[in-house]
């Protein structure tokens, strides 16, 4: 299980419908609410100034969140709908489901290295690129891995490694299906540098010597 869920914090919202909603507007609030699982739907409201910071820092709804909620059990709940404003693009409503421990979401899991000590290609100098350094998964609520762990302990310069190399946690998938690299060891800008410079001279080195006339005019 993913060891850092981050928190968010929410008020029971008193009262429904569009009356309500205007004033947790008016309070600096963002109405919302949380549906789904076996539990009735719960009216909320979110700070409105943190929602936007979140929504600002980008996939806000592939993120799993601990809703916390107070006189209410903690929930682990992902972000379905935001409605904006039509002109200020502002979030002015927020729509959370509750998950279940078999339910399915598409999430974005973190990129673990391992075997940079022992890949061949780095120990010659090589530079490793992370592609990606989170990878977009389907995962069951009840088994969110912490990372993505990869090995680049064979890596050669210029060796790619891809989705298909890595061990996936149980019962997670990639949500692209085609095979994608995830990391890559390249040569060093320096030595690839010099590789020009060697080619370079090689070429002028075939170039002919201009002849010299045998005698003076």
């Amino acid at each position: 299980m993913a060891g850092e869920i981050p928190d968010l914090e929410a008020q029971v919202r008193t009262g429904t419908g569009k009356g309500a909603a205007r004033q947790a507007r008016r309070d600096g609030m963002v109405p919302g609410i949380v549906f789904g699982g076996d539990n009735d739907p719960l009216p909320i409201s979110i700070p409105f100034n943190k929602l936007l910071t979140m929504l600002r820092k980008g996939r806000f709804k592939s993120t799993l969140f601990n809703m916390k909620v107070e006189g209410h059990d903690d929930v682990r709940v992902i972000c379905r709908d935001v409605q904006r404003h039509v002109v200020k693009d502002l979030p002015t409503h927020v729509d959370f489901m509750r998950l279940k421990r078999t339910t399915k979401v598409n999430l974005f899991i973190n990129v673990e290295v391992h075997g940079e000590e022992e890949s061949p290609g780095l120990k010659m100098g090589g530079v490793l690129t992370l592609v990606r350094p989170e990878v977009e998964l389907v995962v069951t609520a009840a088994d969110i891995p912490e990372s993505l762990v990869i090995d680049v302990s064979a890596l050669e310069i210029g060796d790619n490694l891809t989705i298909s190399d890595v061990k996936l946690p149980e019962g997670a998938k990639p949500t692209i299906d085609r095979d994608f690299v995830i990391a890559q060891v390249s040569a060093p800008s320096g030595l690839a540098s010099q590789s020009d410079d060697d080619e370079e001279e090689v070429a002028a080195d075939e170039v002919p010597s201009t002849e010299q006339s045998d005698g003076e005019e």
